[in-house]
């Protein structure tokens, strides 16, 4: 596949991916950033630099607009300038996202707009909104999910709306550093 839209998301073992009460001022909820620590080892060799090089390396993004928001819009600039696609339920007139930001309204045009824009390299994911989405329009083909080793309880969880559909996945890699196992997934497609 040369540029699979793969989602990147960091959660804990009970499958949450921000703590409870994420909101502007508190955006990974309460003790929500403890999923994130593995970025402390983002600039080494080990596996965690691995990971951080490879996502830093998509050619463009797709975001949920609730991730998009809590981030601040990321200032219209996620990565090195690559387009970022907003997965919205609606844009308000007047709403223009900053830089190399856009709002699409619907889940294959935004997976189309995505893949074209990134050439030859991945797809970046984020949000659970735009995940569950993209998984939902068989538009996801891989997953790495940094797997932390806690139980945060309560939050947001990744994937609490996808339908009745089952969805297999092949582990594609695996790589362990500290406080993180970085697992890579393949969707499976029908038969």
């Amino acid at each position: 596949m040369s540029n699979p839209i793969r989602l990147y998301m960091s959660m804990s073992l009970d499958g949450y991916i921000a703590g409870p009460d994420d909101r502007p001022g508190q955006e990974l909820g309460r003790a929500g950033g403890r999923l994130f620590n593995w970025l402390d080892d983002r600039e080494s060799n080990g596996p965690s630099g691995q990971v951080y090089r490879e996502a830093l390396a998509t050619g463009a993004v797709i975001s949920g607009r609730r991730t998009f928001e809590l981030a601040g819009r990321w200032q219209g600039d996620h990565h090195d300038g690559v387009p970022i696609f907003v997965l919205t339920h609606h844009v308000e007139d007047g709403d223009v996202p900053p830089g190399h930001a856009r709002f699409v309204t619907d889940v294959q045009d935004c997976a189309r707009q995505a893949r074209a824009a990134a050439g030859d390299r991945p797809v970046m994911v984020h949000g659970a909104g735009a995940a569950q989405a993209l998984l939902r329009a068989g538009h996801i083909d891989e997953m790495e999910i940094h797997l932390i080793p806690v139980l945060l309880g309560d939050g947001r969880r990744l994937f609490d709306h996808l339908g009745g559909d089952h969805i297999e996945l092949d582990l594609v890699r695996r790589l362990d550093d500290r406080d993180v196992t970085h697992l890579r997934y393949r969707v499976r497609r029908p038969e």
